[in-house]
């Protein structure tokens, strides 16, 4: 009998847009949704909105309900409680970790069934929001699964107390990317990008994305790659000022950092075909879409030593990993990358994306972990295996 999941989202989409908007401007819930579909999954999405519609996409159905603004809990919701009764689902997978009470909402219309949290760079409530905490952990014990992208991300949540013994963790990716690896050269004639090695970073310009260490960095690698160019991709600016100030009061960056500013979505695909390298300085995240993206396209990752970076680069035998905060540290490692054959390890960098983080091996994930929580939604703790790089 095939396995039916319901991918719920309890996140009220401050924009109000419509059902169809938000299926074309949020791809995690679409890519999620499909890529368990190909695993043979039957998808339902359960989506708060500003307004009630089914849609059908890929073989998914999408039923949007009305979020009730007077209901702080959004499982309260008119309608909901009928919804979520009628889908019978074998196990709801629900994104985030900071809807407890919609969590636990969700346990008492279905006792039965298995609830699957996913984290998307949650952290835990400061200890002094005792109030917050306490819902946060009665909503884990509710649930009794949580998925992260790195089995290391949940020692915060069990240091603060939030997890118990019985809480299953699991480690899966949030998402996957659709980009595409292609042929280097004809990337580079569709876009600005040059450089040996031409280093791409995709980010916001935000002291947790830290670009001024990829600036530090850059600079001393320089000295021993000459050729080195960095092309910038941004949307937030808070630091660009001093992004800019950095870039003209070092004569080793100026002519070097190229700031090109918000790219369209479609055309980063293009400038990662075209780059050598890909480099992140980042302190924090739930996995790193732009890293996935990365490794999709065959580009080769320095990126900073993070659990969600280690998990998605097979602890860092794909490419390098640096430690946060370290220039001298992303000097060496982007030494280190751009001295290897470009095509071998483009080629590499890209059969590991295949193997353990496209779509498809992303659906064989969920499902291994659906059909454990089906069968065995009581048992102990057991997270699917890391990624590892191929050979």
């Amino acid at each position: 009998m095939t396995l039916h999941v319901a991918q719920l989202g309890f996140h009220v989409d401050a924009q109000a847009r419509e059902p169809a908007q938000l299926l074309r401007d949020w791809p995690t819930m679409v890519d999620l949704a499909d890529a368990a579909t190909r695993a043979g999954v039957r998808v339902t999405v359960v989506q708060a909105c500003a307004r009630a519609e089914s849609l059908h996409h890929n073989g998914v159905a999408y039923r949007f309900f009305a979020a009730d603004s007077a209901q702080r809990t959004v499982a309260l919701s008119k309608g909901f409680e009928s919804l979520i009764r009628n889908l019978r689902a074998d196990v709801f997978h629900v994104h985030g970790l900071c809807f407890p009470n919609d969590v636990r909402q969700l346990a008492r219309l279905v006792p039965d069934v298995p609830i699957l949290l996913q984290d998307h760079a949650s952290r835990p409530p400061r200890f002094w929001r005792w109030r917050k905490r306490r819902a946060w952990r009665q909503g884990f014990a509710a649930a009794g699964s949580i998925a992260f992208c790195s089995l290391a991300q949940s020692e915060p949540f069990a240091a603060a107390g939030l997890i118990g013994p019985r809480t299953q963790i699991w480690q899966i990716p949030e998402s996957s990317s659709r980009f595409s690896s292609a042929c280097q050269l004809a990337a580079r004639a569709a876009c600005p990008l040059a450089g040996d090695p031409c280093v791409l970073w995709v980010g916001q310009l935000i002291d947790r994305k830290d670009p001024l260490t990829v600036l530090s960095g850059v600079s001393l690698a320089s000295q021993a790659l000459p050729g080195l160019q960095l092309w910038c991709c941004f949307q937030t600016d808070t630091l660009l000022q001093r992004v800019r100030a950095r870039i003209e009061h070092d004569p080793a960056l100026r002519g070097r950092v190229h700031l090109l500013g918000r790219v369209e979505h479609e055309r980063i695909e293009t400038l990662m075909r075209a780059a050598d390298l890909f480099v992140a300085a980042s302190r924090f995240e739930g996995s790193g879409y732009a890293l996935l993206e990365a490794l999709a396209c065959g580009l080769a990752p320095v990126v900073t030593d993070i659990p969600s970076f280690r998990a998605l680069t097979a602890n860092g035998q794909i490419g390098r990993l640096w430690p946060c905060g370290d220039a001298q540290g992303l000097a060496g490692a982007l030494v280190q990358v751009a001295s290897q054959p470009r095509t071998p390890l483009r080629l590499s960098v890209r059969a590991h994306f295949e193997r353990h983080l496209s779509l498809d091996a992303l659906g064989r994930t969920l499902l291994q972990a659906y059909q454990r929580l089906s069968e065995h939604p009581g048992s102990a703790s057991a997270a699917i295996d890391a990624p590892q790089a191929a050979p």
